[in-house]
């Protein structure tokens, strides 16, 4: 093909408007499509899911999920060229590029359990789309997947093809909650992966066309397929790697009597290290960091390669240990049992600004604390009782499930209440722990919070936000991860 009919057959997708369909309405593919539909007035963007409920929240005035700037950019464009709806078939035959952000949750059974991806979603996905497809099309994957789903996406669709042409192109999250819209805004970069032959490097330039319309062309990356899909779990192994090794620092300072704040402050002056995430906490969560490290290590197994599978799981295991440390100091500071006292936990999200809970340290250290028969008061700003709730009765990896594959009514914890404010949440306690840095726990009034509690009052601050001194002169007793321990904690085992 001459070089000017290239250009000629490329130009067709800008001759008419663009449609882009996303399957999907979660926390990826409806930011993602919401900021495409208000940066690129010029392409229609239709958000699918089948899930009415979740589609009939992106329409109402409740959004189904909490980000902050979120509602501003719907509400600019629903109805104008964004559009959310549960008729999947056809906005997928009409439309020229398809993402594709479904759940990729960990395998609960079977080859690879618990560690490597259920591809099932995105399977049924990709057959849908071989089934309904009537013209070419680019298919994009956006959920966080293993390496080389893109090839096995890309062998359903060519032998279902009818003689239609699909580009498979990997396009990877790299959203933070709590700042996705303005990381979107203004990404460090877009990565897009795909095929090394003319087909494939059209396919690129048409996505790069989109995200052209606001990213500077020097922050797109474009990169083969496999790198494209390594670089997410890299980039989140590497993250969720700063955390533990700060979290394993944490547990020496508090040893030794050093102060893990001006150890990572001095450790992040330099300038090859850095100053971000490197604060120490009662543990990482979030829906990717333990997926993706997961995903890597079985990989690494797969390839042959356990030393590698090895180095990463430390990561994860270094997580796990954090919490469990959090909750024996708790346990092992109140007189080695917390059987029917009152402990108040402030913060139930992951990190602030977000109501998102999957794979919250607060599960792991509730449960922890539920098993020596406390009673817990939990308050949080932006999760409703009915996810604490849920959270606390359910396993391992069921969170990442469709709804509807979730058990309907879990039973609820008895020994759980959630109220709606700190004060509630502390009148009466014998313990308080805060595992959500939101800005509120900051500046509450911690006299008035002492007060209504029983004697000794501890106070467990498992993200460092409080001022320890402050607050042993009001009274309390404060355990600071990393920070030089209490006189009262000296004496205690850090691990039972």
């Amino acid at each position: 093909m001459s070089h000017l009919s290239d250009t000629l057959r490329v130009t067709d997708l800008s001759d008419k408007m663009v449609k882009i369909c996303c399957i999907g309405a979660g926390y990826v593919g409806g930011p993602t499509m919401a900021v495409i539909a208000l940066k690129c007035p010029d392409i229609e963007v239709v958000v699918v899911d089948i899930s009415k409920p979740r589609i009939e929240a992106w329409n109402s005035d409740t959004l189904p999920i909490y980000e902050p700037g979120l509602d501003d950019v719907v509400k600019q464009c629903r109805g104008k060229n964004l559009f959310f709806s549960t008729d999947v078939e056809k906005h997928v035959a009409e439309a020229d590029i398809i993402f594709v952000s479904v759940n990729t949750p960990t395998k609960t059974r079977g080859l690879g359990a618990g560690k490597a991806a259920d591809l099932t979603y995105w399977e049924s996905a990709a057959r849908m789309i071989a089934d309904v497809s009537k013209s070419d099309k680019i298919v994009v994957e956006k959920s966080t997947v293993p390496v080389k789903t893109a090839e096995a996406i890309e062998k359903i669709l060519t032998h279902n093809s009818k003689g239609i042409n699909y580009q498979i192109l990997s396009n990877p999250e790299f959203l933070a909650e709590g700042t996705a819209i303005e990381d979107l805004f203004k990404p460090d970069r877009v990565l897009i992966g795909g095929r090394e032959t003319p087909e494939g490097r059209k396919a690129v330039q048409a996505l790069k066309d989109v995200y052209a319309h606001w990213v500077p062309e020097d922050r797109i990356l474009t990169t083969n397929l496999w790198s494209a899909e390594l670089s997410k779990l890299a980039a989140n192994a590497f993250l969720a790697q700063r955390i533990s090794s700060v979290n394993a620092i944490s547990a020496l300072c508090e040893a030794t009597g050093a102060n893990v704040s001006e150890v990572a402050h001095a450790v992040g002056k330099d300038t090859r290290i850095g100053p971000k995430f490197l604060n120490a906490s009662v543990g990482f969560g979030g829906s990717c960091f333990q997926k993706d490290i997961l995903n890597l290590v079985y990989i690494c197994e797969c390839n042959g390669l356990p030393e590698v599978a090895n180095y990463w799981k430390q990561v994860i295991k270094i997580n796990d240990y954090q919490k469990s440390r959090f909750v024996n100091r708790v346990v092992s500071s109140m007189f080695n049992t917390v059987a029917g006292k009152k402990i108040a936990v402030l913060g139930f999200a992951f990190k602030k600004d977000t109501g998102d809970t999957r794979e919250t340290p607060a599960i792991d250290v509730c449960k922890g604390l539920l098993g020596d028969k406390a009673q817990i008061n939990i308050y949080d700003p932006q999760v409703t009782e009915d996810q604490i709730q849920r959270d606390l009765a359910m396993n391992k990896f069921d969170w990442d499930h469709p709804m509807h594959l979730q058990p309907t009514s879990p039973t609820a914890v008895k020994q759980v209440s959630c109220v709606w404010d700190a004060y509630e949440a502390t009148k009466g306690a014998h313990g308080l722990c805060i595992l959500t840095e939101w800005d509120e726990f900051k500046t509450l009034d911690y006299q008035k919070i002492f007060d209504n509690m029983q004697k000794p009052a501890f106070v467990f601050d498992g993200r460092n936000i409080v001022n320890p001194e402050k607050l042993r002169e009001i009274g309390f007793i404060v355990y600071s991860i990393g920070k030089p321990l209490d006189a009262w904690l000296k004496d205690m085992p850090a691990v039972a």
